[in-house]
Order: C-alpha cells, then sequence, then structure tokens
C-alpha cells in the first residue's frame, strides 16, 4: 500500500514501480527505491525496435523535497544490448539534462533561479552554488542551441558594464517579442559581427534586419553598417535628449560660478516638470524668466524644446524643426548645447528616424537595471558565462519545452 501510494505521487508507470522507502528522521531524507519489471525491453537512441537488458546500475538522482525532508531516487537503471553486440545506456524521460537530478527538480530550480539569485536557491534546495549555476547554464544552452531566429526584423543593441573598470557586455534584443536573443563579451563591431553570425545559425540571415536601434557609438554605427547591409539605424530618442540633459548641467556649473544663485538646482533642471514639487517648479519657473540673460536657463529651454521636436510624427515636419533648431543653437552662446548640435548633424538620419520607427533601447535599458540589482544581490558576477546564462534567464523568454511538470 506504502509503495504504490508513493507510486502515485510520483507518477511512476509501467514498467517502473516503487521498490522499496526508506525515510530516515535523523538525516531527514526520504529515499525511494524504483525497479522496472523484469523481462521489460527498452529502446536505444538511433536503432529500431525495443531491446533486452544487458546490465544495470544504481543511479541516485536528487528529487523534489518530501515537506522538509530531502528526497532521493535510487533508480536501478537499465543497458541494453542492440543487435549489433553495442551496449547502451538507459535512461527514462524524467531524468534531468544534469545527472544526479530529476527533470522536475531541475523545472523547480530554473523556476526559482528566473526570480532570485544562485545563491539563495542553492540555499534553498539544499544543493551547491555551482549545481544550481550548472542546471541553469545546461537549459539555458539547450534553449538556446534551438532558438528561431528567423522571423526577427527589428532589434535593439546596447551595451551593460560587467565588472569593475571598462568591462561591458553587448545584448541584442528582439524588440517584436520583447527578449534577449544574444549575449556577447565587449562592446566593439565585432560584437555586431558576431551577432550576425549568430543570427545565421539560428535560421536567419543579416539581410532580413530591416530596424537597429543603437546609441550613437561609433562601433556600433560601423559593426551594423558593415554586417546588417539592410537595416535602418535608428538612434534612440531618450539617449540624444540625456546629451541635452548633460549640456545643461555642463552650462549650469560654468555659469553658476559667476551666479551664485544657480547652486543647489542641478536635479531641478534635470528632472521633468511635472514631476517636480511645488517649491522646485517655483524656482525653475523663477530661473526661466530671466532666460534673456541666463544662459542656464536658455539651455534648458533649448532641451525642451528638442524634447518637443523628437515627439513629432511626421518625418518631414521633425526634419525642417531639427534642422533650424541647430541653427538657432550655434548662433546661441550656449556652447555646451552647442556640442549637442553638432552631434545631431553627424547622426540626423538616425535621429530623425525615430519619428517612424518609434524604435528604442528602452527595453534593454529596463533590463540593464534589472542585472545591476541581480549583480548587487549576488555580490557580483565574476565570469561572462555566468552574467550570459542570468541575462537570459531574466529576460530571454526562454522555451523550457523539454522540461515536463507532470513527469516525475
Amino acid at each position: 500500500m506504502q509503495n504504490e501510494l508513493f507510486e502515485a505521487a510520483l507518477g511512476v508507470a509501467k514498467p517502473w514501480y516503487v521498490n522499496a522507502v526508506d525515510f530516515d528522521t535523523d538525516k531527514k531524507t526520504l529515499t525511494i527505491s524504483i525497479d522496472f519489471v523484469v523481462g521489460t525491453r527498452f529502446p536505444a537512441a538511433g536503432v529500431v525496435g525495443e531491446h533486452p537488458v544487458h546490465d544495470t546500475q544504481i543511479k541516485r538522482m536528487r528529487h523534489l523535497n518530501f515537506f522538509q525532508h530531502e528526497c532521493f531516487l535510487d533508480v536501478r537503471t537499465p543497458r541494453v544490448k542492440t543487435p549489433e553486440g553495442k551496449v547502451v545506456q538507459y535512461e527514462p524521460d524524467w531524468f534531468g539534462k544534469l545527472a544526479g537530478f530529476t527533470l522536475l527538480f531541475e523545472a523547480l530550480v530554473l523556476a526559482m533561479a528566473q526570480q532570485m539569485t544562485f545563491a539563495a536557491v542553492a540555499k534553498l534546495v539544499g544543493e551547491s552554488w555551482h549545481r544550481v549555476h550548472a542546471i541553469c547554464s545546461r537549459y539555458v544552452d539547450i534553449a538556446l542551441a534551438e532558438a528561431d531566429l528567423s522571423a526577427v526584423s527589428a532589434v535593439a543593441i546596447d551595451e551593460t558594464s560587467c565588472r569593475r573598470g571598462h568591462n561591458y557586455l553587448t545584448i541584442a534584443a528582439d524588440m517584436g517579442q520583447r527578449k534577449v536573443v544574444f549575449v556577447t563579451d565587449g562592446k566593439d563591431a565585432k560584437t555586431v559581427a558576431a551577432f550576425a553570425e549568430y543570427i545565421v545559425a539560428h535560421k536567419g540571415a543579416p539581410d532580413q534586419i530591416t530596424s537597429v536601434s543603437i546609441d550613437m557609438s561609433p562601433a556600433f554605427i560601423k559593426g551594423v553598417t558593415e554586417h546588417l547591409p539592410n537595416a535602418r539605424i535608428t538612434f534612440d530618442k531618450f539617449h540624444v535628449v540625456a546629451h541635452a540633459s548633460a549640456a545643461v548641467d555642463q552650462m549650469r556649473r560654468l555659469e553658476q560660478r559667476t551666479t551664485p544663485s544657480l547652486k543647489g538646482l542641478r536635479w531641478t533642471l534635470l528632472k521633468d516638470r511635472d514631476s517636480l514639487s511645488n517649491e522646485a517648479r517655483a524656482d525653475l519657473d523663477n530661473l526661466i524668466l530671466q532666460a534673456p540673460t541666463k544662459r542656464t536657463a536658455r539651455a534648458w529651454l533649448y532641451r525642451e524644446h528638442l524634447r518637443e521636436i523628437l515627439h513629432r510624427k511626421q518625418i518631414n515636419v521633425a526634419s525642417v524643426m531639427l534642422k533650424q533648431w541647430c541653427a538657432n543653437v550655434m548662433r546661441s552662446k550656449v556652447d555646451p548645447m552647442k556640442e549637442v548640435a553638432r552631434m545631431i548633424k553627424r547622426h540626423f538620419e538616425g535621429i530623425v528616424a525615430w519619428t517612424q520607427t518609434r524604435q528604442n533601447n528602452g527595453f534593454i535599458e529596463a533590463l540593464n537595471g534589472l542585472f545591476q540589482a541581480a549583480k548587487r544581490k549576488a555580490r557580483g558576477y565574476k565570469r561572462f558565462a555566468t552574467m550570459r546564462t542570468v541575462l537570459f534567464l531574466i529576460a530571454g523568454k526562454l522555451d523550457f519545452a523539454q522540461i515536463k511538470p507532470q513527469a516525475l
């Protein structure tokens, strides 16, 4: 009766059955022995039919906890002999992809690792950090090997810091599916070349990419131009405005040397007006009234006008207005904003493309925040392979279809 109860709970089906159950209260472990019916024949990969058992060995598999007790399955696993005389190991489909775990245990680890650090998961399941990491890496690699990128046409490419110093990795995201599809080390033009090769290896072609959103990195521009020939480049609107905000702050720093009243206004000038407190909004309005004499105020107005232009949806209107904006800035005495105007002129086509594509790197920027938070919780990730695994778990939307929750 006890064995039949555990068979029902585990979902064990013929020819498998529960042979014995050992509950150790001192060690807080539950060990379930699983055997198969004598005379059963099993298939072998690549060989037609089912074949007799040659010999067996006991394999211990970690399974889901039984309440607070660790649960192990001791499975008598057969080796079968094919007609050609070759002896082949047979493994039930509920064995995990990593030696020593059931499929359902690995599914639990994967589900938790998408929300928690490896260390936290390891503590909960009673396994080492390295074993948890190995399970996650194994399934990420399996899912990526089967990835189909034939339908990807619009991507966003950006870099994120991965270690202290100037260490970066490059992320490519499918903007249609809002998911990460490629991660590689570095942030130069070679990363885009590697992405183009990756597309080919996953049922796609570089010329199917028709739209790419990037920042104004010369390396990314070169990489996209050379390796994604049909891609229309869109420079993220928010990167452009960020440059203008930096110019506003630089102008404030310069002018406050002679105008002490500008001290303490940094965040008032950088934040959106609608998000300011009543007091800060009053300070900002007072400064704007002094635009004829305060270059910082004019810099703020230039930035807001630029934001308004980039909000337009008609590319012809936006082009005319942006050219006029650049001309006005270049005639002004707001020197830091002149650098922004020069930058816009150099990347004009990609910037106005935003009005039509409306494509930006917001998804990757948000992902970057999640990744950096995960790094802090984990007290840093040192290896690229680990960081790659974490990024795909967080935002890869990987298909783990080979994990069958209904299986043992």
